[in-house]
């Protein structure tokens, strides 16, 4: 099989190509965490919100779908091999989140969730003429916690 499918994704179903892996916050650069990392799963029993979860491999990764990251760092505190290190004035990640095509607002559809759940205040809304306000993502506010994601209800924001 030649392209972004391979064989393993083909068999588990997985027909779409995947972004980034996400790693826990303050993971160290993928090189390193595959190596560090003993697949132990401190990490994710020490996850408050439940986002962390054990992807291929058994390495850890995030699921937005279940919460957002709130930062508290007990992920870096359970993990014992140096996988995640939290290091001072290093920010967490760099992920932000993206809006989709497929936002309700976008098309013509009211809806501000996304808006009214992030605490940042990274999405701002437009007025259009004509229609619902639009969203707009201010990436240099977003820190990229998730809390946009699960709530969306057509699934239009990835981080």
């Amino acid at each position: 099989m030649s392209g972004a499918l391979s064989r393993r994704n083909f068999l588990r179903g997985r027909f779409s190509a995947r972004g980034p892996l996400l790693r826990p916050p303050w993971a160290v650069a993928e090189a390193d965490f595959s190596h560090l990392c003993t697949r132990c799963g401190d990490c994710s029993a020490a996850c408050p919100t439940r986002i962390i979860a054990a992807g291929d491999g058994g390495y850890p990764t995030l699921d937005f779908g279940r919460g957002e990251c709130s930062f508290c760092a007990a992920c870096v505190a359970a993990c014992p091999s140096g996988a995640l290190q939290r290091q001072a004035a290093q920010s967490p990640w760099s992920l932000r989140a993206t809006i989709g095509d497929s936002c309700l607002a976008r098309r013509r559809v009211e809806c501000r969730v996304c808006g009214d759940l992030c605490a940042a205040a990274a999405i701002r809304f437009l007025p259009a003429p004509g229609g619902p306000s639009l969203p707009l993502l201010d990436a240099a506010c977003c820190t990229g916690c998730g809390a946009c994601v699960a709530p969306c209800p057509v699934r239009a924001i990835v981080v």
